[in-house]
Formats: C-alpha cells, structure tokens, sequence
C-alpha cells in the first residue's frame, strides 16, 4: 500500500518547545542567587531602619527635661481713658528660672496698639500673680499676655 497523494507531509525537524522553567525562571530573575539578593537587602534595610529608630529614640529620650512655663490671661483693665491697660496672668515656672513675658494691648479691631516685654526675676515659688501696664498709642479695648520664656 502507498501513502494516499492528500496527506500532509510529516514534519521531522523539532518543534519550538516551550522554554523549561529553568530558562523562565532566569530570565525573569527568579534565580537562586536573586532571591538571596533579595533578602539580603531585605535584611540590611530592615537593620538600618532599626538602627535609625533607637537612634532617634536614645537622641530624644537622653534629650533633658527643660523647665515648663505656662501662662494664662486672668483679666484686663482699661485705664486713663483706654490710653493704658492693666494685664493680669499667671505664670507657672519652676522656681529659681528668671523669665520674660510680652504684653500686648489691642484695639477693636484686633490690632496691636500697645506692647510691653516685662522682665520676671527669679522666685522660690512655683505659680505667681503678675499685673502689667502697658501704654497705648490708639484707644484700647483689652489686654493679653503674649508669652514668656526662660532668660
């Protein structure tokens, strides 16, 4: 018997094969040796964020207790025909600092007409009463404490 003439003929050189998964795998860098990479960046980054960390944590934690001051408006009073104003606040400072504070004197429209840096000397007590006047170059309508700090 012969072949019959419509058949197709038979092809004997090799194919195209799919690449195994070891060409894949290098190719796409999922080697051995990548994943060693890999992690071994992993890990030094890992360990300098942590050494970053109690950097930080040592720095801010060795850094010192500085002395607190607070201060707080208790009132104001208007004086010589709002040309001057009496402040008066507490200021909380640990005893023995000497500190400064600023007083503002402000018009109706929120605009500083007046202002007065006061200088607090030392005292062995924790919490004071202080009372300021400050002189004013336009009418005035009230009085605040702007702020202390340590001199």
């Amino acid at each position: 018997m012969t072949a019959p003439q419509n058949a197709a003929p038979q092809n004997t050189a090799p194919s195209n094969a799919a690449p195994t998964d070891g060409v894949l795998d290098e190719r796409y860098g999922r080697t051995r040796t990548h994943r060693t990479r890999d992690r071994v960046l992993l890990i030094g980054g890992a360990i300098a964020f942590a050494i970053v960390l109690v950097a930080w944590v040592v720095w801010a934690g060795l850094d010192g207790q500085k002395p607190q001051i607070e201060v707080t408006d208790t009132g104001h009073r208007l004086m010589n025909e709002n040309r001057a104003v009496e402040v008066t606040w507490t200021l909380s400072v640990p005893p023995g600092n000497e500190t400064a504070c600023a007083v503002q004197a402000f018009n109706e429209d929120f605009t500083v007409v007046g202002w007065k840096i006061i200088e607090v000397p030392a005292s062995d007590r924790h919490l004071r009463s202080l009372t300021e006047t400050v002189r004013v170059a336009q009418e005035a309508n009230t009085g605040l404490i702007y702020g202390c700090w340590l001199t």
